[in-house]
């Protein structure tokens, strides 16, 4: 496979600040007031976006592989409590679009196979409408058979389920009246309104661990950004040059969505942030130009996150500058 071809380097890195998982930060059952004071923090100290991901429900699945040894950790697959909170991060959102201005709106690891299309295509365009297209939409289908089970839906149909959402959506998003004529879902002669701020609908982000088929399918075909579960490697990101140019798209129109590293000491401390933040300049060379950072990694206080968003800023810069 030929090497894959240098990426323009974006012109300057853009921070993202993860809002759900800071559970060691905001209790049991998570203090919401104090997520939405950081969402207006982050906005105030420059950040591009706010972050949140979602389960619906967990069961036994969920803790698995054994809890996580620090719960500063990201959420893995098996390895968390079925306690954790995980609020509707539609709903959430909306609040925090009432009390911000110009930060976007990222909810990542939307779960569209959990819900009707007709439903989900409602609730982002509304969304997308009250915070003036700020939203950021990255459509998933997990892995907890157990959640799929709860909800009554197929766990092993949960790839065509996603790619029928996408379908209907880019129709629903667009002047009705629409008729869908799917595998799993039909519907005729709707009208849904009001439609997003954007005539195409929310951006869309795509992720996981690799870059199989069905995701490189979807980046292609419906992709705004590439949200990749850890670091592609250079053959991944050569596939993908290769199949944008295929379809007509310029890979430099992507946005590249990296992430920070922590490095705990132990199992009851925080990390430290300079040496999270050490590869942004690697990544960027790479073509990665948006960092995902979560404040509990680093700090335990949460009236601190604004002094974090703040030093987070101006590291960044001074790294990158």
């Amino acid at each position: 496979m030929p090497l894959p071809q240098p990426h323009p380097r974006p012109a300057a890195p853009r921070m993202t600040l993860v809002l759900t998982e800071n559970w060691t930060m905001t209790g049991g059952r998570c203090d919401l007031d104090a997520v939405l004071r950081w969402a207006r923090e982050a906005e105030e100290a420059g950040f591009d976006s706010v972050m949140l991901s979602e389960h619906i429900v967990l069961g036994p699945d969920s803790g698995a592989r054994g809890l996580m040894p620090n719960p500063r950790e990201y959420a893995l697959p098996g390895n968390q409590d079925p306690d954790t909170p995980w609020p509707s991060s539609v709903v959430l959102l909306s609040a925090m679009a009432a009390v911000t201005e110009h930060i976007r709106l990222a909810a990542a690891a939307v779960l569209a196979p959990l819900r009707h299309p007709l439903l989900l295509a409602k609730e982002l365009a509304t969304l997308d409408l009250l915070s003036h297209g700020r939203l950021v939409v990255l459509p998933t289908v997990s892995w907890s058979k157990d959640e799929y089970a709860a909800l009554q839906v197929p766990f092993a149909r949960r790839g065509r389920l996603l790619d029928e959402h996408l379908a209907a959506w880019e129709a629903l998003w667009r002047p009705g009246p629409v008729t869908f004529e799917g595998e799993h879902y039909r519907f005729r002669d709707v009208h849904l309104e009001p439609k997003p701020f954007r005539p195409s609908g929310p951006e869309l982000w795509f992720g996981g661990a690799t870059l199989h088929e069905p995701l490189l399918r979807r980046l292609v075909r419906h992709g705004d950004g590439f949200n990749p579960l850890g670091r592609p490697r250079p053959e991944e990101l050569a596939r993908l040059r290769a199949a944008m140019t295929e379809a007509g798209r310029d890979l430099a129109d992507l946005e590249m969505i990296g992430g920070t590293r922590a490095a705990f000491p132990d199992d009851a401390s925080v990390a430290g942030l300079d040496a999270a933040l050490e590869s942004i300049p690697a990544q960027l060379e790479q073509g990665f130009g948006t960092f995902c950072v979560k404040p509990s990694q680093f700090t335990d206080d949460p009236r601190d996150v604004a002094r974090f968003c703040r030093e987070v800023m101006r590291k960044v810069h001074a790294l990158t500058s």
